[in-house]
């Protein structure tokens, strides 16, 4: 007989407490998201924008899509509020037994998945990239990384069980940590094996897809230690009939079709794409790495501490705090994104020049990317509004209302890039992309607004109106900046570059904090005071 316990209690943050664990989150999420970057760094320089590299990353398309589905998608959105409705009134051996059920279902049918890809892997490449089979081996090679990456799949869909467990228990640096063993799984596999590839009759690009599997081992072998210290044990059980994994099951059914819609467009982008000739689809992927950085930090970080706080909240039926939760997020997110998307456009050259330019990489490389970036900059405050707005709904038991805007949103995103590919090629398909995102998280704003009865839209418009003049002023400050520096220190020699680089953003930082505080927007001098008060802490310890 299970008795009731009511003694886990989940602290309810105030707005300086979810910026420092949003700090904290982003911390960890910064390190894995520059070892992400180094990691492209290492593919632009062995591969640079070559047949080689499209076909990896249309192979890992495909696991990569479960990837983000499962580790910040419908899975997480659904398996969090549940784990922490059970953590709340019934105590951690209920959680537990939710999770192995959960675990062991995400293992049973994502297996099932992955080897019906591996069989059908040739037909399936053929679908995606039909183009391919105009050069001699691409689509083969295409296939063979595909097989061989598709077990990551399950690795990823458990590890992100586990994250969801951590921070259910509000761990948050952990998981947010564990994707830093990928990219440093990939990185060394890129530098020990792609040499040795050839001896094994492999191509050299192989290595990295093997690189995949190692990472994706890692993001498990990482978030163990800390869930068995909480009292976790696997046990290789599976109750369908089990209510609470019914409840995950039910939320997480549709919404897979719901917060996939982003990873849908993804997928109908690199087909649109890869008939854009040679490097287009490495171009979209290496400028979107760069979106993927501020996403991870002021976007996924935010959402990671929120959500199980929202979901506490809605357990409770406290919907004045959720909707005070929801609301300081957001605020937090805009003047965290909106600066971090006008900063990639006005300095999106010198910054890929900076990273990838080097080895393989070539100058029209830089170009053909920083042109993919500037227009996909925009869509990094919906993408992070998203991050926040989607699960809401989840964590109010409502899966149907993001499975209908994000389906719609899906539609309207092909439609508009098929019509925008054939304007400006490539650089259509990350418009588009933009613009859906940005579409998505409005509609479904405003409809959270109405489930909520308000959501503090006054305060929120005030900060995205400042935000948005502070951030004008910071542009334009960098932009001239830049300009001058290129004028009176130029050449191509990285460090610099570098000092080029740092004294643009340094001045454009300079002026949107003499900007913040004269409009006095409190989120973004709560945060700068928050990380004063950190470096003078460092300073005394």
């Amino acid at each position: 007989m299970t008795t009731r316990d009511t003694t886990h209690r989940t602290p309810v943050p105030t707005d300086t407490a979810l910026a420092s664990s949003a700090g904290l989150v982003g911390s960890a999420t910064m390190i894995s998201r520059l070892l992400g970057l180094a990691r492209d760094q290492v593919f632009a320089y062995l591969f640079g924008a070559n047949n080689a590299m499209d076909a990896f990353y249309v192979a890992f398309r495909i696991p990569n899509l479960f990837r983000d589905l499962f580790a910040e998608g419908a899975m997480n959105a659904a398996f969090v509020p549940t784990f922490t409705r059970q953590l709340t009134r019934y105590g951690k051996d209920q959680a537990w037994k939710l999770a192995n059920n959960v675990i062991n279902t995400l293992a049973i049918s994502t297996g099932l998945l992955v080897i019906i890809g591996i069989v059908s892997a040739g037909p399936l490449i053929t679908f995606l990239a039909s183009d391919y089979a105009s050069v001699p081996g691409k689509l083969e090679l295409t296939a063979l990384l595909t097989k061989i990456t598709l077990p990551f799949l399950t690795l990823i869909a458990i590890a992100a069980a586990f994250m969801g467990m951590l921070n259910s228990l509000q761990r948050f640096f952990i998981p947010a940590l564990s994707p830093a063993m990928f990219n440093i799984s990939t990185i060394f596999c890129a530098f020990a094996l792609v040499p040795v590839m050839p001896k094994f009759g492999l191509a050299p690009i192989t290595a990295i897809a093997i690189g995949t599997l190692v990472g994706g081992l890692g993001q498990l072998v990482i978030q163990w230690p800390a869930l068995r210290r909480e009292g976790y044990r696997y046990r290789p059980v599976l109750n369908l009939g089990d209510q609470p994994l019914r409840d995950v099951l039910i939320l997480m059914g549709p919404g897979i079709l719901g917060v996939a819609a982003t990873q849908i467009n993804l997928l109908v982008n690199l087909i649109l794409a890869t008939g854009e000739g040679t490097g287009a689809v490495s171009w979209l992927n290496y400028s979107f790495r760069l979106i993927y950085l501020p996403i991870g930090l002021f976007g996924v970080s935010i959402a990671t501490v929120a959500l199980p706080v929202i979901s506490k909240h809605a357990a409770l039926e406290k919907l004045s705090n959720v909707r005070s939760t929801v609301s300081n997020g957001l605020r937090l997110m805009l003047v965290l994104n909106i600066p971090a998307a006008v900063g990639l456009i006005v300095i999106a050259l010198p910054i890929v020049q900076l990273i990838f330019e080097r080895g393989n990489f070539m100058p029209s490389d830089t170009a053909a990317t920083a042109a993919a970036l500037i227009f996909y900059s925009p869509g990094l405050i919906g993408y992070s509004a998203v991050k926040i707005i989607a699960p809401t709904f989840y964590a109010l038991r409502d899966s149907r209302t993001p499975v209908l805007i994000s389906v719609g949103t899906m539609i309207f995103n092909i439609t508009i890039n098929m019509i925008l590919v054939r304007v400006i090629g490539y650089k259509g398909l990350a418009l588009g992309t933009s613009i859906a995102a940005l579409l998505n998280a409005s509609v479904l704003f405003w409809l959270l607004r109405n489930r909520l009865g308000g959501l503090e839209g006054m305060l929120i418009g005030r900060t995205l109106l400042k935000t948005l003049i502070a951030s004008a002023i910071m542009g334009l400050t960098a932009a001239v900046v830049s300009q001058q520096l290129e004028l009176l220190f130029p050449g191509t020699d990285f460090v610099l570059q570098l000092i080029r680089i740092l004294i643009t953003i340094a001045s454009g930082l300079i002026s949107l904090g003499v900007t913040a505080r004269i409009l006095k927007i409190q989120e973004l001098n709560g945060v700068v005071h928050l990380l004063l008060a950190k470096f003078q802490t460092r300073r005394t310890d």
